[in-house]
């Protein structure tokens, strides 16, 4: 986009909007200005850092400053929140959003935010399924072979995760609660750790997102058993998904972009156009599908509203399973 149009559009955004917002509307005409910081709330190397490292390229080529992806991470994506939340509403502070913040509502009983009221929804990125897989050394090849070794072994068999909150935990409390296993959960600080030890044989399953590990599982260094999504995935044509043996089942993760409360809507607006035009480029596109991801285009109020979804969601899984962080 030339700077000229982009102005012109970020003027009339903006003179939508209510008179005393001048000093605000002038900060728009000009962003980005300076370097932004993309806050993430994982560790390097797993499915988030390849996504918002993709985003933010796309983000600081087209608007002519650096996006700098910081991790964050701990207390299941709440440090990278709350500093984001607390940072100035001026564009210069986004967060990755993700499952875990929808999540994080019912499985934290004290946060120092409202992640509805005090983070704005800016755009959706992606949502994948999650993959079912076991090391191999495990003696089982479909799920009710797990079903059945896990009943004969309660309490035996480690799953790991990337973090109490994440999609990859929660979805393996999902399959607790529905088919009456004794499985025990193992967090980690993020999904490679995770990934490397159910590798190592350390752990013995894992809901894990399949960008992060579709190649170990076409390697034979992974077995699936199932995918978590409603459908089967193009990615692995062979898996069943969760719900061929767990009738009702379904798990996906997802990423998107928020700022912090009071940012302008100019801004905001420009992020979600831009966004939006990255998730349809064909070249970005094709990089998201790649890691069996779908693409998740809209308006910031369509995000918001999914966002409240996904909250109520995992609310209601989180309180059934009796999850608790803290």
């Amino acid at each position: 986009m030339k700077l000229t149009h982009r102005r012109q559009f970020l003027h009339l955004a903006a003179g939508a909007a209510a008179l005393p917002a001048g000093s605000r509307v002038a900060k728009a005409e000009n962003y980005p200005a300076k370097p932004a910081r993309f806050i993430i709330g994982f560790v390097p190397g797993g499915t988030a850092d390849i996504t918002a490292r993709l985003i933010s390229q796309w983000l600081g080529d087209r608007l002519g400053q650096p996006f700098i992806v910081e991790s964050r991470p701990g207390a299941g994506t709440n440090l990278a929140t709350e500093a984001v939340v607390r940072a100035p509403p001026d564009g210069y502070t986004i967060l990755l959003v993700g499952s875990p913040n929808a999540i994080n509502a019912t499985l934290y009983s004290k946060l120092n935010f409202n992640f509805l009221r005090d983070i704005v929804p800016v755009s959706g990125i992606n949502r994948f399924g999650n993959v079912m897989e076991v090391n191999p050394s495990m003696p089982v090849k479909t799920v009710p072979e797990f079903i059945a070794y896990a009943k004969a072994n309660p309490g035996k068999i480690n799953f790991a995760s990337s973090g109490s909150g994440s999609t990859i935990h929660m979805s393996g409390e999902l399959f607790k609660v529905m088919t009456g296993v004794d499985i025990v959960h193992v967090p980690y600080r993020g999904g490679a750790q995770a990934l490397t030890d159910l590798l190592g044989g350390q752990v013995q399953v894992m809901f894990d997102n399949i960008p992060t590990s579709l190649e170990h599982i076409r390697a034979g260094r992974l077995r699936p058993l199932a995918v978590t999504t409603a459908e089967r995935l193009r990615e692995l044509p062979d898996v069943p998904t969760m719900a061929e043996y767990v009738p009702g089942y379904e798990a996906s993760a997802w990423y998107g972009i928020g700022v912090p409360k009071g940012t302008p809507t100019a801004i905001v607006d420009l992020l979600n156009r831009e966004i939006n035009a990255g998730l349809a480029n064909a070249n970005l596109k094709a990089r998201f599908v790649d890691l069996g991801a779908e693409a998740l285009l809209g308006s910031p109020a369509t995000f918001g509203k999914f966002l409240a979804e996904e909250t109520e969601k995992w609310g209601k899984v989180v309180k059934f399973s009796g999850a608790k962080a803290d």
